[in-house]
Formats: C-alpha cells, sequence, structure tokens
C-alpha cells in the first residue's frame, strides 16, 4: 500500500525477504479471504486495541476507503451476510497478490526478492542474499516486516534484534486469535477429535461470544474462541489455573432444559435426544461429569449451561492467525515515524497492536500503509489524493 500511494511521485524500490512478496495473503485466503470488514469510523476504530493509537489510522483510511483502492487496481468485493468484506466469487488469493504485484510494477514501482534486512544505520540498510551483501542509501525507509505467525510464509519476527540495536524497543511475540490446549480425556480424543461444537455460547469472566468451535487434538479452535484469547492470555500470566465456560444451549435457559431431560427419560427418550445435541457435546459432558452428576437431571441441566473446561495455554505462535508485541507504540510518532529514526516508518503486523478476525487484521495493514505514505509525502509537501 505505501509503495503503490508513493510511486507516482518519488522511486520506489520493494525489498521482499522471499522469492515472492504476499505469501501471507495466500495463506490467509486459505480460511476465507476476508479483505476487511464493512464496518466503518468509529465502530470499525473499536476493534483495535489499543484503540487510541490505531483509532486514527483506520478511521481516515478505512473500509470504504480500501474497498474503493481495491476496485480501482481490479479486485472487486461483496459485502457478506457476517459482514466481512470478500473478493467476489472466483477470485482466488492468488489473483489478489497478482494483481496488486502488477499494479506496482505498473506505477514504476522497483521489486527486488530474495533480499533479507540485516541492519538498518542511519540512512543505510544492509540486505543479505544467498551469497553476498548489498548496501543501500534511502530518503525514507517504510518497514512493513510482520509478526510472528505462520512463519512459513517469511515473518518470523527476526527483525526485533535489528530495532533493539538502534535502541528502538520492542517486545516479545504472543499469540493473539489462536487456538487452546485442554488435556482431553481419551473418551474425547479416541472419538471426536475434528467434530464441531455447533451454535455454542462460550464465556470467560465476564466475556460471552457465540459462534463455533472445533475439538482439536490439542484442545479447541474456532470463531467464538479468538475474541476471548486477549483475556485468557492475561488470565494465564496471573494464575496457573484458567477456566473457560462452554454454554452448550445458548438459546435456553436452564429450567427449559430441566423440563427436556425429565420429559425425554419419562417417555424413553435418550439424553442427546432429549437435549437435542450433538454425541460430541454429550461426550464433554460426560468427560466433565461424575457418575452420579450425570444421573442428576439439575446438575446435567446446569452442566449444558456452564461446562467448565481447564485451559492448559494458548496455541505456540507459529499456529496463530496474529499475535501481539513487536515494535512498541511508544517508540513510534503519530505519523508512524520511528521516534529515534524519524527518516524511518512502520507499517502493518510489526506493530504492538490487536483485532479480532474478520477482515480488522488485514485493514490495519493497509491503514497503517496508507498513512505512511501519505505523511512522507506531507514532508514533501505533496498532497495524496484521498481513495
Amino acid at each position: 500500500m505505501t509503495a503503490w500511494q508513493l510511486a507516482p511521485f518519488m522511486h520506489v524500490t520493494l525489498f521482499e525477504k522471499e522469492k515472492t512478496p504476499g505469501r501471507k495473503l495466500l495463506v490467509a485466503g486459505k480460511g476465507g479471504f476476508n479483505l476487511t470488514n464493512q464496518l466503518d469510523g468509529d465502530s470499525l476504530a473499536a476493534k483495535y486495541t489499543p484503540a487510541e493509537f490505531m483509532a486514527s489510522k483506520v478511521q481516515f483510511f478505512g473500509s470504504g476507503s480500501l474497498r474503493n483502492w481495491l476496485h480501482q487496481i481490479g479486485i472487486h468485493t461483496f459485502i457478506g451476510s457476517s459482514g466481512r468484506v470478500f473478493p467476489i466469487k472466483g477470485t482466488t488469493p492468488a489473483f489478489v497478490v497478482n494483481t496488486i504485484i502488477k499494479s506496482l510494477i505498473q506505477r514504476g514501482v522497483e521489486i527486488r526478492t530474495g533480499l533479507r534486512l540485516d541492519a538498518i544505520e542511519n540512512h543505510q540498510l544492509t540486505f543479505i542474499t544467498d551469497n553476498s551483501q548489498i548496501k543501500i542509501e534511502a530518503d525514507y525507509v517504510i518497514l512493513a516486516l510482520g509478526g510472528a505467525s505462520w512463519p512459513q510464509t517469511g515473518s518470523d519476527g527476526k527483525w526485533r534484534s535489528i530495532l533493539e540495536k538502534c535502541s528502538v524497543k520492542t517486545r516479545e511475540f504472543e499469540p493473539s486469535n489462536c487456538g487452546i490446549s485442554i488435556e482431553w480425556p481419551a473418551a474425547i480424543k479416541n472419538f471426536h477429535i475434528g467434530k464441531p461444537l455447533k451454535n455454542i455460547g462460550l464465556r470467560v469472566g465476564n466475556q460471552y461470544t457465540k459462534g463455533e468451535l472445533v475439538i482439536t487434538e490439542y484442545g479447541l479452535e474456532g470463531n467464538a474462541l479468538y475474541p476471548l484469547v486477549p483475556i485468557i492470555r492475561e488470565a494465564l500470566k496471573k494464575e496457573p489455573d484458567c477456566f473457560i465456560s462452554l454454554d452448550l444451549k445458548p438459546h435456553n435457559t436452564s429450567s427449559s432444559i430441566l423440563e427436556r431431560i425429565k420429559h425425554g427419560i419419562g417417555n424413553g427418550k435418550s439424553l442427546n435426544q432429549s437435549l437435542v445435541i450433538s454425541p460430541q457435546m454429550l461426550a464433554l459432558l460426560k468427560a466433565n461429569s461424575t457418575k452420579e452428576e450425570f444421573k442428576n437431571a439439575q446438575v446435567l441441566s446446569a452442566k449444558v449451561k456452564d461446562l467448565e473446561l481447564k485451559v492448559a495455554g494458548l496455541r505456540p505462535v507459529e499456529e496463530a492467525i496474529s499475535v501481539v508485541g513487536g515494535l512498541l507504540l511508544n517508540e513510534v510518532n503519530d505519523d508512524m515515524s520511528l521516534k529515534q529514526l524519524p527518516h524511518i516508518f512502520c507499517a502493518g503486523e510489526m506493530l504492538d497492536w490487536d483485532a479480532p478476525t474478520g477482515g480488522f487484521l488485514l485493514q490495519a495493514c493497509f491503514s497503517t500503509g496508507y498513512i505512511a505514505a501519505r505523511e512522507i509525502l506531507a514532508r514533501e509537501v505533496i498532497e495524496l489524493p484521498m481513495q
């Protein structure tokens, strides 16, 4: 985004560590390629932490602006039922990446691949390749070095040491929008791995979400879980024991569930027939109840609404959809430049912010990239046209 906006006004070279740019976008597309969300303005800004830093970025270049830009370069989008914005049917992630790259080249951006950033010394950058070292002088530098999730795409987070040597503070990456580890009993592990828990509620502390989960070999994944990961992450730091609570029938009260159980048993129905729950939900209830509790309709109805599961931990950074940590925001000016090195700007996942899935992660990357370009041009007294 930054390169695209700057290209008409100055010579721009994009240095890419991998063989091709945009590999992380290709991986993101495997889970449903939502490019942004229909929310805009204050509603969009409220999805970010810390809101006070991110609000001005995503409000100035929001989802409407991003969709206009995508349309301008040939990527057409639509709004899904959940409010997420997707490329139109038949548009692959590879097409999106290639369209962006083609548009950059058409605007005169020079793209050099296979170059890993090794050092920064004032205006000089040192890159290394397989067999050589290259030094580059630049008036302005824009770092978009990524986080540490999905390192197979190139975002390994090793750049932190480069900035630390420049007296720019960072912090260790931690997982966000990730799965949790739960020590499943054999009854779950042997028969229910990979099965969904549909239309459930999930509570952590005072926070409650609805959605879907998937039972995995290590624990749970799913859209009902991801918004609660920040709370779980902080809870695990404070206490050795952290619990989540499943609501297996979020649209029913405990009393109505109790009546269903009693009525079903009285009419010779099985428990899952009485409750209308899946075999995997029934297995979770049984695995987390004593024999006496499982036979007690009163206790069981309460467990259906509040089934506690102990969290053993978050999944590793490498498995997470996104991360927190990286470049501390108090090291960055509001214009996205570094306080220690004002000619260097930073954008995207390398900054220490957080957001849920649903298009908000990519939106922030595009927004911070746009702001960096706008501020560089402002220093050159060039006005960037609004999208």
